[in-house]
């Protein structure tokens, strides 16, 4: 445990994500500077942060090893006040890198869109060198991830440029079942096994709250449909040809550029159900093996093996699906650069027309924060290494990058990349990341966001668990009736 004592508060994420991500194997604590005890117990690893108008007092001592960092400021924010909130991090990041001898690849950023503040120093008139240089000036950004924003927030500039994010809006729909729960997920999921006769009730719940949206949205424009969860083809086939006639029957699908379903999961796959989303209009659907090593997908409790991920891929593009997306996951229990470049080859010889390379997030919701606690995070490896075989692999697939992300907590400090080919990008990915346009979300644990024309943004969330959302589904449609209550 670090313990972090400061007086300012409004500080906690930040400060926590920062000393956090230098010390992955510690649970972090910020505390109220006020509730410091004088006596306490002198091997404890402390931060101490103090922050009086243009001086920033810092004390660390972790491991046994102490150091005082003062720090004067001569620059004031636009109140005429104190220094920005951004120069304090910067200057925490960079006494943490003296600390402890190492830089982090996206320096002192702590928000999960690093593409939404390239975007915006772009849109101030900038060259993409200068955008990088502020990046690394003011965020202590490495000149790679730099680069990397700059071009993933031009890539995306130009698919969103195709979008109505004004009058327009997207459609998710959350299907919480999945096959079993794997090691890593902190979803609204649930096997499916322990609710398969609850379905037909949860799907009576949906139902009711796509009519709901179906009224409200009527004469907007319909851009991206997601279906996620969970693993929406955890339903049966017959449930799915439900579910799909209820929605293109229920909204207008004439302008919709992209319909995309998460078939994430190997062994929920079958061919009737494929043929159900294809005859439905679905263009878009990802096979997600996370890993093509036998042991690991073992490991994380994904109860199907290889060879059913690669026939499950051959018997989507026998369905006619042209736009299938793989997921991996960097950093996953014991695996090397060797796993890693092994799954990559795999992933190649299949020819996929996206991939997305997600390095391992830690979420305490998770069966994964247990595992840690019993084999300790050590055995989570995600390196520059890695990353670059990920990376190399889709660029030979033919692929760029075209939309990123982070989360707390994540394996090596790094990033979450979607590759793809040209005209296979996942739109709804990149709306749901920059925030551009309103996001209906439908089904349990889903969270609608509204965008305001002025770049303000309201949400609304649904409960989580399916029996509640079933009980609680007139309260669901109420919470969006109010969101979108004075909607033009």
């Amino acid at each position: 445990m670090i313990k972090v004592y400061t007086n300012r508060v409004n500080y906690q994420y930040d400060l926590n994500a920062i000393i956090k991500a230098f010390y992955p194997e510690h649970d972090v604590k910020v505390i109220d500077i006020a509730q410091i005890d004088i006596g306490q117990n002198e091997h404890e690893n402390i931060v101490r942060v103090e922050i009086q108008d243009l001086k920033m007092d810092m004390y660390v001592r972790i491991d046994a090893c102490e150091k005082r960092y003062v720090n004067q400021f001569d620059e004031i924010d636009e109140n005429m006040t104190s220094v920005s909130k951004n120069r304090h991090k910067l200057t925490l990041y960079r006494n943490l890198c003296d600390y402890t001898g190492r830089t982090l690849p996206w320096g002192n950023l702590t928000g999960v869109r690093p593409t939404k503040l390239a975007m915006g120093i772009l849109a101030e008139g900038l060259d993409d060198g200068s955008t990088v240089e502020r990046l690394k000036e003011e965020h202590a950004v490495s000149d790679e991830k730099a680069w990397l924003s700059v071009d993933i927030a031009k890539r995306e500039k130009k698919i969103l440029d195709t979008v109505d994010c004004l009058d327009g809006y997207s459609l998710y729909i959350g299907i919480p079942f999945c096959p079993t729960t794997c090691l890593y997920c902190s979803f609204t999921s649930y096997p499916i096994a322990s609710w398969r006769e609850k379905v037909g009730e949860y799907l009576n719940a949906l139902f009711k709250e796509i009519d709901f949206a179906a009224n409200a949205c009527d004469g907007k424009l319909l851009d991206t449909v997601y279906i996620g969860g969970g693993t929406p083809t955890t339903l049966g086939a017959d449930e799915l040809e439900k579910l799909m006639k209820k929605l293109t029957s229920s909204f207008d699908f004439c302008n919709v550029k992209e319909f995309s379903v998460e078939a994430g999961r190997a062994d929920s796959i079958t061919r009737d159900k494929l043929d159900v989303l294809k005859r439905y209009g679905v263009t878009r659907i990802s096979i997600n093996p996370q890993t093509m090593k036998a042991e690991t997908l073992k490991l994380i409790g994904r109860c199907h093996t290889v060879m059913q991920v690669k026939d499950a891929f051959a018997m989507a593009r026998s369905a006619g699906f042209d736009n299938i997306n793989m997921d991996i996951i960097l950093g996953l229990p014991g695996e090397l650069e060797a796993d890693v470049a092994n799954t990559i080859r795999e992933i190649e010889k299949l020819n996929p027309d996206s991939l997305t390379v997600h390095s391992l997030a830690i979420k305490r919701a998770s069966r994964l924060s247990q595992w840690i606690e019993e084999n300790g995070i050590s055995a989570l490896v995600n390196t520059d290494a890695t990353m670059r075989i990920a990376r190399e692999g889709a660029l030979r697939l033919g692929m760029k990058p075209y939309y990123l992300y982070r989360q707390k907590n994540m394996s090596g400090n790094f990033e979450n990349v979607g590759y793809a080919r040209e005209g296979k990008y996942g739109i709804y990915n990149i709306l749901i990341m920059e925030e551009k346009q309103t996001i209906v979300a439908l089904g349990a644990g889903s969270i609608s966001k509204r965008v305001y024309p002025d770049g303000n943004i309201k949400r609304c969330e649904n409960v989580k668990e399916v029996a509640q959302y079933i009980e609680r589904i007139d309260e669901m449609i109420e919470r969006k009736r109010v969101l979108f209550a004075d909607a033009e």
